[in-house]
């Protein structure tokens, strides 16, 4: 059942460590899922949070230290010996376990691996942290199911019972060459109608899905995503099967690329939360808060320009911040749409096409709101002319700001830059710039100055 994390229940954890009832917490935890134990193991004090991973069993432990915050492990990792982070090493799968080894200093990390006793275990988590740990295989498992292809049905059930107990579940059956190589993957359901003396290469499948040990995280969530894969095989330079990624890796990784954008969106430069120092969080803020100050200051400096124009029509300072927030608001639906699209691998066709419906989708937009805004400012204000050019000035805003909002996003993916740097800040002060600019000179044009 799921865990309600409420504060009498936290004082009830805390009351049964200060009176060290070791066995009532035991038998309080063994009821709860491990991701409900690291909840409350984020809310307690640092040394009771210890206190507790040192109480429960190996296997509870290492899957609540996956669930727990980074910060939190981190911490309770310094506080345990080699030797104990090693049996909690032991019970993990390989990915698991080298996502926390890579989290030790260095030094800590030849001893907790000289720790761990399954020697082959240990090889393959070597193995992993060779990787870098955006790519697949950083992110794959060694602990899989194969079978050769030259084996009978009878042979490979056999393997495959032998295989099956190192794996937490079974995704998939891989079929592989003398080599190693992949060559296909196999349905349960074909081995079960299969003659036991039937060879695996008379009944596998030979089509599948497959990345390699360099893709990058996202490129592996992108086909997985598509093609709705729970797991997806690795292979390397030469086509060896050695690895697999499952779909509970790749939600993590849609998770902090979600996070990652929507931080880049809000102008945060860097990977930070709330918990971070004053100095980290201005260190990731201030360069887009700078960026903004300098395109206020831009703003300010084209409206110097037509100051005489505000002192004949000071109508037209009145409808200055529409205009500026009309123009923002406009260019970040554009890109916020393209960059959610080049995540997903949405954006099909050429550049062109995707700017010319967006003209479109402005030029629709930007006729009815600039209707009903003649219409206001006429109605209230009386001036035919005033009426004209503050609406004109709003229908070219926002086509510029369209404009602006798809191509900046388009232009720095193609580049190879984060796209989502371009919604947020950087496109509302550009766009705040081009509104302003765009404002005045059409009512000049149309008023006349």
């Amino acid at each position: 059942m799921a865990l309600d994390i409420t504060k009498d229940l936290l004082e009830r954890v805390e009351e049964l460590i200060q009176n060290q009832k070791d066995k009532s917490l035991s038998k309080f935890f063994s009821e709860f899922h491990h991701a409900d134990i690291a909840e409350v193991l984020d809310e307690l004090s640092f040394d009771d949070a210890v206190y507790i991973i040192r109480l429960l069993d190996s296997e509870t432990t290492s899957e609540v230290l996956m669930d727990v915050d980074e910060e939190v492990r981190e911490n309770i990792l310094e506080q345990l010996s080699a030797k104990e982070i090693a049996e909690e090493i032991d019970e993990l799968d390989t990915d698991d376990a080298a996502d926390v080894i890579a989290e030790l200093p260095e030094e800590r990390k030849q001893e907790v691996i000289q720790q761990i006793e399954d020697r082959e275990h240990a090889k393959e988590i070597v193995e992993l942290l060779r990787y870098d740990e955006d790519s697949a295989g950083g992110l794959m498992a060694k602990e899989l199911v194969k079978v050769n292809e030259n084996w009978n049905v009878l042979t490979c059930v056999k393997k495959m019972r032998l295989q099956a107990e190192e794996v937490t579940r079974v995704h998939s059956i891989y079929v592989v060459d003398d080599e190693g190589k992949l060559k296909g993957r196999l349905s349960l359901k074909d081995l079960l109608m299969a003659s036991t003396r039937a060879k695996i290469s008379d009944v596998y499948i030979p089509k599948v899905d497959f990345v390699h040990v360099h893709d990058k995280a996202e490129e592996v969530a992108n086909i997985m995503s598509k093609y709705d894969l729970e797991a997806i095989p690795v292979v390397d330079e030469l086509g060896v099967l050695v690895g697999r990624i499952t779909i509970d890796d790749i939600v993590d990784v849609i998770k902090e690329e979600a996070e990652k954008d929507y931080q880049l969106a809000a102008g945060i430069t860097q990977d930070v939360d709330s918990e971070d120092s004053i100095f980290a969080l201005t260190k990731a803020r201030l360069p887009w808060l700078f960026l903004g100050m300098v395109g206020g200051l831009s703003a300010a400096s084209i409206m110097g320009v037509f100051q005489d124009a505000m002192e004949k029509s000071p109508i037209l300072f009145l409808f200055t911040p529409l205009i500026a927030a009309m123009a923002g608001n406009v260019g970040v639906q554009s890109s916020a749409i393209i960059v959610q699209g080049l995540a997903n691998d949405g954006i099909k066709g050429s550049i062109w096409n995707r700017l010319l419906k967006e003209v479109s989708l402005a030029m629709l937009n930007g006729i009815i709101l600039a209707v009903l805004l003649f219409s206001f400012v006429w109605i209230t204000k009386g001036d035919f002319q005033v009426a004209l050019a503050i609406a004109s000035s709003l229908f070219s805003v926002i086509i510029v700001a369209g404009l602006v909002g798809t191509s900046i996003p388009l232009i720095l993916d193609k580049y190879g830059i984060d796209p989502a740097i371009a919604t947020g800040p950087f496109i509302t002060t550009c766009n705040d710039i081009f509104g302003i600019l765009i404002y005045f000179s059409i009512a000049k044009m149309i008023i006349g100055f």
